[in-house]
């Protein structure tokens, strides 16, 4: 899940794909597979597919954030009855203040944290609203460009604040 942070303040907390039960009193950390019951073989079956997953998801917004990423992934584990850690929640916190250089740089950080969002091939709903709060950024420095452009060609256009006939006529 993509994490978005404006000056360390992540705006996004970790999903919780499932809940699974924690290990009991009898669960040994170095529990075989073959000390499991079948119903803890298939927690710790579905607790590693959703290791993987959550992995490669972190991955996908890591990749496509570039240099917007704040760190590396961060995760959150569950232990299962077999005494491992297994990742079952993450984020990738990403730097989402407008960029210092202007309205076309802010623009094209936009666009890159927006696609970074939106990497995994199932983004979140925290995704989303990272992509979103991302073309909202966008959309405000296209307007903000917009408005130094207008300002500059009507500043370009204005008359002279001096006559220039009247200059010419005082001159002479």
């Amino acid at each position: 899940m993509a994490s978005a942070s404006a000056v360390g303040s992540p705006l996004a907390a970790a999903s919780q794909p499932g809940s699974f039960p924690r290990p009991t009193a009898k669960t040994s950390a170095a529990a075989s597979p073959l000390q499991l019951s079948p119903a803890q073989q298939a927690v710790v079956a579905q607790l590693a597919v959703t290791d993987r997953h959550v992995r490669a998801h972190e991955q996908a917004h890591l990749a496509a954030a570039g240099p917007y990423a704040t760190g590396g992934p961060s995760y959150g584990y569950t232990v299962g009855p077999d005494g491992k850690l297994y990742a079952t929640s993450g984020e990738v916190s990403l730097d989402v203040s407008p960029d210092p250089s202007g309205p076309e740089a802010t623009i094209q950080k936009a666009r890159v944290i927006e696609a970074a969002a939106n990497a995994p091939a199932d983004p979140s709903t925290q995704d989303r609203m990272v992509a979103a709060a991302a073309a909202g950024m966008e959309q405000a420095a296209e307007q903000a460009l917009a408005a130094q452009k207008e300002q500059a060609h009507s500043a370009y256009n204005s008359p002279d604040p001096v006559d220039i006939g009247t200059l010419l006529s005082q001159m002479m």
